[in-house]
């Protein structure tokens, strides 16, 4: 019975930290209905107005568009190469795996300036700046660390005595590994697409650099409304990708949390 004020303190604090951090971004959802053209907050009116102009804007939507491209190539890309970086990662015994898992996730922790400098020097060389290309090679980079930490979290519950009874019962590897492996750790693979996708379609350091006026994705098109003219558009599309974003790594994060149980 003691315990229980500190755990309502502990839940309280809990509650607290939770409205701190999500606040800044549910800030935006009364604003994407604001009736004036401003950015004011609290909002006057009501009005539909900017969602509509995302829909029917030409700009808006053709950003929108390239960036579901990009982030769907990348998404492909990125589970591939992760998945199998992840399961070569768990077969090695020796010593270098974790020094190359560290190397594989670098991305996650280099600063993103530092990463875009980097890639737009080589871009400039190899003409990859404002081409579908260059974003799915940038992005895929940046997203290949969350595929294979999803993956591994798998792996590392996955018995690999069941590849051992498989290959006893006449399957060869590759069957083994599509009837067995494959199906078990497939939670864990979703989950890393879903968040290599995120990765991708949200990413706007990289993609400032790299971009051009004939290629912009959504994050880069926002960053050029609100710091020319302030539209209030980008409050509905802040909306927009908060609600799709929440879905999709809620999403990412039940699949994950069902495979580490399972």
């Amino acid at each position: 019975m003691r315990l229980a004020p500190f755990r309502i303190l502990l839940g309280l604090f809990c509650l607290l930290v939770a409205v701190w951090l999500v606040m800044p971004t549910l800030v935006i959802i009364p604003m994407s209905f604001n009736e004036k053209k401003s950015l004011a907050f609290p909002p006057s009116g009501f009005s539909w107005q900017w969602y509509e102009n995302f829909f029917t804007n030409p700009d808006w939507l053709t950003s929108f568009f390239n960036s579901l491209r990009v982030a769907g190539l990348v998404a492909v890309a990125a589970t591939l190469i992760g998945t199998l970086a992840a399961l070569g990662l768990s077969r090695m015994k020796h010593s270098g795996a974790g020094l190359l898992r560290a190397i594989l996730i670098t991305p996650m922790i280099v600063p993103g300036v530092v990463l875009a400098i980097g890639i737009y020097a080589v871009y400039l060389d190899y003409h990859l700046v404002g081409t579908t290309t260059g974003f799915v090679i940038a992005h895929t980079m940046l997203a290949i660390p969350f595929v294979i930490i999803a993956v591994s979290a798998s792996l590392e519950v996955f018995d690999v005595r069941l590849e051992t009874a498989a290959a006893s019962l006449g399957a060869d590897r590759f069957t083994a590994f599509r009837t067995v492996t494959l199906p078990l750790i497939a939670p864990g693979i979703l989950s890393g697409l879903l968040f290599a996708f995120v990765t991708s379609f949200d990413e706007i350091i990289i993609a400032l650099f790299i971009t051009s006026p004939y290629l912009k994705t959504l994050p880069v098109q926002i960053f050029t409304s609100i710091t020319r003219d302030a539209d209030p558009t980008v409050t509905a599309v802040g909306t927009i990708i908060f609600i799709a974003t929440t879905l999709v790594i809620s999403a990412g994060l039940i699949i994950s949390s069902k495979s580490t149980r399972g």
